[in-house]
């Protein structure tokens, strides 16, 4: 697509406000880069990877590519043969530590992230040069002493010739017959040397090589001769060590180098990443949510459409849904009412959405993907080339004329303006009715009313309009279609106080038919706002019914939950008091045992006791309290329904036989009718940028017993378990492992400890097993 056109459309803006998600510069790259994609394919696979990457943010809020660096410049660099520092031989290290974990991670859950894990099966591992850097370097970029022998070996031997000097100086500062020549007993160094601070007077009481002298000539800085040889050994040790690290680096960029190709793929790799990662965000932060793709024919279907660029707090949402066989929307209405705007929210929208990126409208939005976008819009006078802005407009036109087809989406503001109205009129006349017979999507922006007669009359056209309030003479900004805009002049004209006479007497120059047609299209849409009103009174009314709804089934659930507490402490408090009266009579089977006396009555009692203990432990449980009903009609496609399996809220898309398909959540699902619970006849809105589908899941169940089973059998039993838990909604599971040698239990914590699922585990309380179970907390989906 032309650069020129994307630019009018503020493309390069909106990529601009996604780099800023990004996590380093080879993302931010890509961002900056990305481009309108055609391909339908290619389109959904974009936007499905940008949902995936919504998905695992949401339910791993943790992951990022913290410590990723751009460290192509680096291997490069290497192989020209160039010593890398270390502060960028750790950069190198921890991109692809970084890059390893997320590879792990995203390799684990390809079942649900099929194309984020694909996008890091990009990724090269490198232990081999990982390993190799910790061992030379430590986390502040220091070489190792044990990075080579050598460097053992030098290290070792210059503290101890540092250890020397010290001790040799001290010895002479110490002296009492030094003590009087002394300007203070310090050890200092001047020129990378061991000196000491000499009285100027007394310069040639201590034989030394003289390094320096205070700035006020009273203190001289000797070497005593003592030391030289000494200082000379220290320095030589410090010259080999510098020489042993400079190996080391150039050890450690030489193995940078070799890995130069597995580094580059890695950092593009982390680069898509990124992008993906960066999406999402940018999703998350302008409320946005993944339009439909259709692709039988050219459609918009934009509900709730919001330009990303506008304040999010007041910026109006507006619907734009042409029809099929609508190929031309006119808009007409007042200056400043959100005209252009609407021209540019469709054109940004559809070119974001096929770069991939969600978009600020409604769930239920839809479009079809074009394969060229050309837009004029906006002031294009200009000065250097001589040209009007009628001139510039339509040279602009002029150059994709006939580049316009059936694929291509044109967005045309004040068409003809900047001329002869006549002439201009006739001429956006003409060029509408041009891509029209081309089959062209062409949004047009309008003052002429010759327009709006084109719009009504010929088929494919259609007439929109943006809204002005004549109480408060502002736009509204919302875009109403199917009617073109009123004329607004005569009701400003009288609010601003412009004489009545004068307003009467320009009504009269109005053609009677002209009258009749603005008080018509005041009267619809006077209907349209009590309509909009009703709606919005239906819409108040369903939703205090399911809030009634919800808060007496919580009310019910808090007095089932009280319930079986009242159970479970009686039941308690009942074992209690036999435990009791099994001690006592423990304690007087031994008193009548010590007193040789006959123990039939105790055995009478025991069996009492016994009978009672059954009948505690066989009280059955009573049925849980009814949920409210509140169905009204049999459940059908739009429905809000309970679904019980999963204790969630969800909206019923299809009714196939016994079965229903329901959206809940990011997902759809399979459920049958008797599993679902029909809350109340609402539209449910799809929620923001999702669209994974999953099949039905029954519950696995939340206690898993592992005894008796190897390691591997267990560890294979229970990544299966925790899987169809997580995919189920459970909220825990309980693993049975026993408590024996305890090498099943450390087997079992260090699989959970690095499980992605699982976001923490604990042993069970003592009534539950205590150590012999591990509870896994799944971590919220």
């Amino acid at each position: 697509m032309d650069i020129k056109h994307l630019t009018t459309l503020e493309f390069p803006k909106a990529l601009a406000r996604l780099a800023t998600y990004t996590s380093f510069s080879a993302g931010e790259e890509l961002a900056r880069a990305l481009s309108p994609e055609t391909s339908l394919r290619e389109i959904r696979w974009r936007l499905r990877t940008t949902s995936e990457a919504r998905a695992l943010l949401d339910t791993r809020p943790e992951t990022t590519l913290g410590g990723v660096h751009d460290i192509r410049p680096q291997a490069e660099a290497a192989q020209r043969g160039i010593a890398l520092p270390p502060s960028e031989l750790l950069d190198v290290r921890d991109t692809l530590v970084a890059a390893r974990d997320l590879h792990r991670a995203l390799t684990r859950m390809e079942e649900q992230f099929p194309r984020l894990a694909y996008l890091a099966g990009g990724i090269q591992l490198c232990p081999g040069l990982i390993t190799e850097i910790n061992r030379c370097l430590n986390e502040r970029g220091a070489v190792r002493d044990n990075a080579s022998s050598e460097l053992a070996r030098i290290r070792r031997e210059t503290r101890i010739a540092h250890s020397r000097i010290q001790d040799k100086l001290q010895r002479i500062i110490s002296s009492s017959r030094n003590a009087a020549f002394l300007q203070e007993q310090l050890i200092t160094q001047r020129e990378g040397r061991y000196v000491i601070p000499l009285k100027s007077d007394f310069k040639g009481r201590i034989k030394g090589v003289v390094h320096d002298v205070s700035a006020s000539g009273a203190t001289t800085f000797i070497e005593p001769l003592p030391v030289v040889e000494l200082n000379n050994t220290w320095r030589a040790l410090q010259l080999e060590e510098q020489q042993e690290v400079n190996r080391i680096l150039f050890h450690l960029s030489d193995l940078v180098a070799e890995h130069t190709a597995k580094i580059e793929q890695t950092v593009e790799a982390l680069a898509e990443l990124d992008l993906a990662f960066a999406k999402a965000k940018y999703a998350d932060a302008i409320d946005a949510a993944v339009p439909k793709l259709l692709s039988n024919q050219p459609a918009i279907h934009f509900i709730g459409a919001r330009h990303p660029l506008l304040d999010p707090q007041t910026v109006v949402p507006i619907d734009v849904v042409l029809d099929e066989g609508t190929r031309v929307l006119v808009i007409t209405g007042p200056n400043t009412g959100g005209k252009t705007v609407s021209l540019k929210t469709v054109g940004l929208l559809t070119l974001m959405a096929q770069a991939g990126l969600h978009i600020p409208v409604e769930p239920e939005s839809a479009f079809s993907p074009f394969e060229a976008v050309y837009a004029d819009i906006g002031d294009e006078q200009s000065i250097e080339q001589n040209l009007s802005t009628f001139s510039s407009h339509l040279t602009n036109i002029i150059s994709f004329l006939d580049r316009a087809d059936a694929r291509s989406l044109t967005l045309l503001d004040e068409l003809g303006a900047g001329t002869d109205p006549a002439e201009g009129a006739a001429l956006a006349h003409s060029l509408l009715e041009h891509f029209r017979l081309r089959g062209t999507t062409t949004f047009v922006a309008t003052h002429y009313p010759e327009l709006k007669s084109y719009a009504q009359l010929t088929p494919g056209a259609r007439n929109a309009s943006v809204e002005f309030d004549s109480e408060t003479l502002s736009p509204t900004y919302k875009l109403t279609i199917g009617l073109p805009g009123r004329s607004n002049a005569f009701a400003i004209a009288q609010r601003l106080g412009l004489p009545a006479e004068i307003v009467d007497e320009a009504r009269k120059r109005i053609s009677p038919d002209n009258l009749r047609t603005e008080d018509m299209l005041t009267d619809i849409h006077s209907l349209r706002i009590q309509e909009a009103q009703a709606r919005d009174e239906a819409n108040a009314a369903r939703a205090e019914s399911e809030k009634l709804t919800r808060e007496l089934r919580e009310r019910l659930g808090a007095i089932e939950q009280e319930r079986q507490d009242i159970l479970e402490q009686a039941q308690e408090e009942a074992d209690e008091e036999l435990e009791t009266l099994r001690a006592e009579l423990r304690g007087l089977r031994h008193r009548l045992q010590a007193a040789a006396a006959p123990l039939g009555p105790v055995a009478e009692i025991e069996e009492t006791v016994e009978t009672l203990e059954g009948q505690f432990s066989e009280l059955e449980e009573l049925a849980p309290l009814p949920a409210p009903d509140v169905s009204q009609h049999p459940i059908r496609p739009g429905d809000t329904v309970m679904v019980r399996p999963l204790n969630t809220k969800g909206r019923v898309i299809a009714i196939d036989g016994p079965e229903a398909e329901v959206q809940v959540g990011p997902a759809r699902t399979r459920v049958g009718l008797t599993d679902l619970e029909l809350l109340a006849a609402t539209t449910f809105s799809e929620p923001t940028g999702r669209g994974i589908s999953v099949s039905a899941v029954t519950s696995p169940g939340e206690r898993l017993d592992l005894r008796g089973c190897t390691v591997e059998e267990a560890l294979s039993q229970l990544d299966r378990r925790l899987d169809a838990a997580f995919r189920a909604g459970l909220p825990w599971v309980s693993i049975i492992h026993g408590k024996g040698s305890g090498a099943l239990r450390r087997a079992v914590r260090e699989f959970l400890a690095d499980y992605p699922l699982v976001g923490d585990y604990e042993s069970a309380k003592p009534k539950e097993g205590g150590s012999g179970v591990t509870v896994a907390k799944l971590a919220p989906g």
